[in-house]
């Protein structure tokens, strides 16, 4: 195992330091996406929609700030989690992801694709040590 202490971390001036901050969403397969979230909402309670639920909370250490967690089955066979062949995404909320995708790049860390912007965020795909695709956001 590395050892990773502070003391070797690149200084980012003025920056949040590049880290997760959170869960972002929970993504899985499922053979009927639209029965599945049927189900979660008429026995469970969740207020869905066409793209599954979202949760919100506020940041114990800052509590203005409020954060979301959102729920999504996706169809059987959706290739959204490939490479990986597990039928399960986690979305790690991030900060400052430009820095921590340059450290994750420098580390050897299989980055799939370029950050990409939208109005909610931006995102970008890694694969961890057992091939199990992440996906990192860093909303706006």
């Amino acid at each position: 195992m590395e050892d990773h202490n502070n003391e070797t971390a690149p200084a980012f001036a003025g920056a949040l330091p590049p880290k997760v901050t959170g869960i972002g969403g929970i993504f899985f397969v499922s053979d009927n996406p639209q029965a599945t979230r049927e189900w979660y909402a008429n026995h469970l309670g969740l207020e869905t929609n066409d793209w599954g639920a979202s949760f919100t909370s506020r940041s114990a250490d800052n509590p203005d700030e409020v954060t979301s967690l959102q729920w999504s089955p996706f169809p059987k066979g959706s290739d959204y989690f490939a490479p990986s062949a597990k039928e399960f995404m986690i979305n790690y909320r991030v900060q400052n992801i430009e820095g921590l995708v340059s450290q994750l790049a420098a580390s050897g860390v299989t980055i799939l694709d370029s950050i990409t912007s939208y109005d909610y965020g931006k995102f970008v795909h890694i694969l961890d040590a057992d091939g199990n695709k992440l996906e990192l956001w860093e909303p706006a």
